[in-house]
């Protein structure tokens, strides 16, 4: 059985809320989300969720911080104590973790950064500077190590890490304009790397 909200630990409040956040953002949008609707979703006062968030905004960087960051902490922590080769992670733990994507909170995310990002720009530079300039960094660490091992040779997806991390934008975007027509994003995915593989070692027509 659930266990009532007020009975629960004042700690799990803040991530309650975060996460009833996101179910809202999800359904109507960032701008038309109103902080009473979070509140009752979360099952709390109106009030009480602005002792732990003071604006929206401020509740939107909250979801990413705790939703979203940690994905991307997980990736940077698995990279840096792999001890396989680069191309036997980019096959296995970045391949797994990048086709989770189109599925999770950071596809939600996305979603609403295209739909209403030029109206608040603080936050696409928010999410820039913590989530997908962290994400850049660390594929492009992995893709570095790749060339001084010589699994792979210099080419121009060390100056566009970019390539790796574009299906997943591409998923997202596709299933936000043609909701109805289905695409296998594991397999679109799945071949991308593969074409980035077998250029990367020289093995591309």
């Amino acid at each position: 059985m659930t266990e009532p909200r007020f009975r629960r630990r004042k700690e799990d409040r803040p991530q309650e809320i975060t996460e009833a956040a996101l179910a809202a953002f999800a359904e109507k949008g960032y701008a038309a989300t109103r902080v009473d609707e979070v509140a009752r979703r979360a099952g709390v006062s109106k009030g009480l969720l602005y002792l732990y968030f003071k604006t929206k905004e401020e509740l939107f960087k909250a979801v990413v911080r705790s939703l979203v960051m940690p994905r991307i902490d997980a990736l940077t922590a698995s990279i840096n104590t792999s001890d396989t080769s680069v191309e036997e992670f980019l096959r296995g733990p970045f391949l797994e973790f990048v086709k989770k994507l189109p599925g999770s909170p950071v596809a939600i995310v996305i979603r609403l950064l295209i739909a209403e990002g030029p109206k608040h720009p603080d936050l696409v530079q928010f999410y820039w500077d913590n989530v997908v300039s962290r994400g850049l960094a660390t594929v492009n660490e992995l893709l570095e190590r790749g060339v001084e091992r010589g699994e792979f040779r210099r080419t121009r997806v060390n100056e566009m890490p970019h390539l790796l991390i574009m299906p997943v934008v591409f998923s997202v975007v596709f299933k936000l304009l043609f909701e109805q027509q289905s695409l296998d994003t594991d397999k679109l995915i799945e071949t991308h790397v593969e074409m980035l593989l077998a250029h990367m070692k020289g093995e591309a027509s």
